[in-house]
Order: structure tokens, then C-alpha cells, then sequence
């Protein structure tokens, strides 16, 4: 059974940083995509970044890019985001999730799901 399971979630002023940590499993494909999601209020969930194992590369949405960090933990099974320099429009719930191909593609093509955790930025 496919579980993903986001923590690391919290409420922060504008500048603040936060690590957000995944931790899946309950699989045995030999390459995958995990990525990375928000879903603000009112609009639809996006995509934030995503390692692809088939060749280990990091692909982000422009409006991160320099203050978002995907990793991937010692555990293979463990995935961190590490934000920099919160705007409020960074406020949303983050998710994480897995596909059983390696193309990091959008939000409609991923198989599983965490519950998400709550990041909210606001004086």
C-alpha cells in the first residue's frame, strides 16, 4: 500500500524559512517521480518540484526557483523541502506525491497522495 506522509508545516512571518519532510513507501517500482505540490485558497494545486530517480534531476516552477530546495534525505524514502524567504503567496496547503513513472509531469498524472501540511506566511 502506497503511503506519503507531509510534516513540517506551520504558520511564519514573510522571510521566515521552513523544512517540509516527506516520508513515503509501500512500493517496489524501480524509478518514480515524486513531487512536490500547493493548493492555495480558491485556486487550483500546482506544481512546486519534483526529483525524477530515472536520472536525479530537481525541476521547479519558476516562482521558487532560488528559495526552494528538493532532497532527498539519507533514507531514500524521504523527501525535504527546505523554503527560503516565505512570501504570503507561498501560504497554501503543500502536498507531496508519487507517480510509478519517472517524468516529472503535472498535478492530474500523479497516482498518490499525502493528507498535506498547512504553510501559511503572514505578519
Amino acid at each position: 500500500q502506497v503511503q506519503l506522509v507531509e510534516s513540517g508545516g506551520g504558520s511564519v512571518q514573510p522571510g521566515g524559512s521552513l523544512r517540509l519532510s516527506c516520508v513515503f513507501g509501500g512500493f517496489t517500482w524501480d524509478h518514480y517521480a515524486i513531487g512536490w505540490f500547493r493548493q492555495a485558497p480558491g485556486k487550483e494545486r500546482e506544481g512546486v518540484s519534483c526529483i525524477s530517480t530515472s536520472d536525479g534531476r530537481t525541476s521547479y516552477t519558476d516562482s521558487v526557483k532560488g528559495r526552494f530546495t528538493m532532497s532527498r534525505a539519507d533514507s531514500k524514502n524521504t523527501v525535504l523541502l527546505q523554503i527560503h524567504s516565505l512570501k504570503p503567496e507561498d501560504t497554501a496547503v503543500y502536498y507531496c506525491a508519487l507517480r510509478s513513472l519517472p517524468q516529472c509531469l503535472g498535478p492530474n498524472d500523479y497516482d498518490y497522495w499525502g493528507q498535506g501540511t498547512q504553510v501559511t506566511v503572514s505578519s
